[in-house]
């Protein structure tokens, strides 16, 4: 075992320097600093290379971190950038934005030993970052060009991971998105103090010079038809991911402004952009100087929360209808936004919206948690005469996300659905009910974690090669006869 190593009770676990909540409140940078070399060797050599590594275990992508640590820590970055890429296409944005406090760090074997985890998301972004200055990573240059060309429906995390592994293979890949620019809600949902877009346009830079061919602001069945773009490829990928909000019934739901989180998003990340929104313009997406309240407790959530705040929100308070221990997102997020001043109504759930054209508060009221559900979480109940209200000048909704229609926005209805929506595929394969046609990411699975679309889309990638390789075989085998 390499000296280096097994350091975990000698070293404190250490993260690089955040910035202070007042600073961050001014801006949309990250807000951590990067490691310094000498800091990210040190934090690498904490791990105890444990012989079952449950870090990789509990990685949806299964990457292999106790090595990629090992290498770091040897200063041997370059192999560690190789190994770590072996497994993700986007190590630097995972590294960004995973919830690592649920996944590899929450499952850290010194962690549980009482001895706080690695650092290993920190580490993972140094690796790719410092990867990425010292042009270690290349574009995927195939061995062969195939003449098959396959079609990537949707430009987020699935349809770009599964659109490297294709190329990679010397298929032809062409990738549609209805935005005007590539990414999906990696540009346009995620704030820019998780994941700063520049970090996003140069993977998306990268796959181009690789020579995957984006089609952005292309809408299947405004600019062609389903039918057509099966017609034109020799395989189809699904990876739309699930846009359609959830709404909530309730008296004066239909007041304005009362949004849903990811119009406020888009707007808040438009402009960022440099982009004219008018909406944001205006005010009316905009939460400058008013009182927020946020409905939800998930990821998203507090994406809307940290924004309004950096927006110069007057107050930002945030409605969640279970307690803090059963919250759905990363209890990091959530010490974040206190740290930058957001409040939370922990046990409460909105009751109706008050106001005459506009809302003007949320009545609520309180919830105890009572017997678990099918899904083991506490049932939420609402506390007889126990409402109280939250004045609030924009109410943003943040319950999370269904899929669209897409045998009727395809014009495809033999097109199959679960009962959620997603759609539906053969887990082995990622096969659709069509011929040819694959589904990837939260379209199959429903809202998800970015790791989790980037783990559909190597494993559709995969099962498309499959699927070609055996279509070449099989009209080779018709054209000898």
């Amino acid at each position: 075992m390499p000296e280096q190593m097994l350091k975990f009770v000698d070293r404190d676990r250490r993260t690089p320097e955040k910035r202070p909540a007042d600073m961050r409140r001014a801006d949309f940078d990250e807000i951590y600093r990067q490691f310094d070399p000498d800091a990210a060797a040190e934090q690498a050599g904490r791990c105890s290379q444990c012989g079952v590594p449950f870090c990789q275990v509990h990685c949806p992508v299964h990457n292999n971190i106790p090595d990629w640590l090992m290498l770091t820590a040897e200063g041997r970055l370059e192999e560690a950038y190789e190994v770590s890429s072996a497994t993700n296409n986007m190590p630097e944005i995972c590294g960004r934005i995973c919830p690592q406090d649920r996944l590899c760090e929450g499952n850290c074997v010194i962690e549980q030993a009482g001895h706080g985890t690695v650092t290993i998301g920190s580490v993972e972004k140094y690796i790719t970052d410092t990867a990425f200055e010292r042009g270690w990573v290349r574009p995927v240059s195939p061995l062969s060009e195939r003449g098959e060309s396959v079609g990537v429906i949707g430009g987020g995390p699935a349809g770009l991971a599964a659109a490297e592994e294709l190329r990679r293979h010397g298929y032809q890949v062409h990738v549609y998105d209805r935005h005007d620019r590539i990414g999906g809600l990696l540009v346009y949902g995620i704030p820019n103090f998780k994941l700063e877009k520049h970090v996003v346009g140069r993977r998306v830079d990268l796959l181009k010079q690789g020579g995957v061919i984006f089609h952005p602001g292309f809408e299947v069945g405004r600019d062609m038809s389903f039918a057509e773009l099966r017609e034109r490829h020799d395989a189809i990928l699904i990876a739309t991911g699930v846009y359609k909000a959830r709404d909530i019934k309730a008296p004066g739901s239909g007041l304005a402004n009362i949004v849903p989180a990811l119009d406020f998003l888009i707007a808040s990340n438009r402009k960022g952009l440099g982009d004219s929104v008018p909406a944001f313009d205006d005010g009316t997406l905009n939460a400058e100087g008013r009182k927020i309240v946020v409905i939800g407790g998930g990821d998203t959530a507090m994406d809307c929360v940290r924004t309004a705040v950096r927006q110069g929100a007057l107050s930002v308070k945030c409605l969640y209808r279970r307690d803090r221990a059963n919250m759905p997102g990363s209890r990091r997020e959530v010490q974040y936004a206190e740290e930058e001043g957001v409040e939370f109504a922990w046990l409460a759930a909105p009751e109706a919206f008050l106001g005459d054209d506009r809302v003007r508060a949320v009545r609520a009221q309180r919830i105890h948690l009572g017997v678990p559900d099918s899904s083991g979480r506490q049932t939420p109940e609402p506390i007889p005469g126990s409402s109280f209200g939250e004045d609030a000048d924009l109410v943003i909704k943040a319950l999370g996300f269904d899929p669209e229609e897409l045998p009727l926005l395809f014009d495809t209805p033999e097109l199959g659905v679960t009962g959620w929506g997603t759609v539906a595929v053969d887990y082995r394969t990622m096969a659709t009910s069509l011929d040819g046609v694959f589904a990837a990411g939260d379209i199959v699975r429903g809202a998800s974690l970015v790791v989790w679309a980037i783990r559909d889309g190597r494993e559709a990638a995969a099962s498309i090669h499959t699927y070609l390789e055996a279509k070449a075989a099989a009209a080779a085998t018709a054209e000898a006869a």
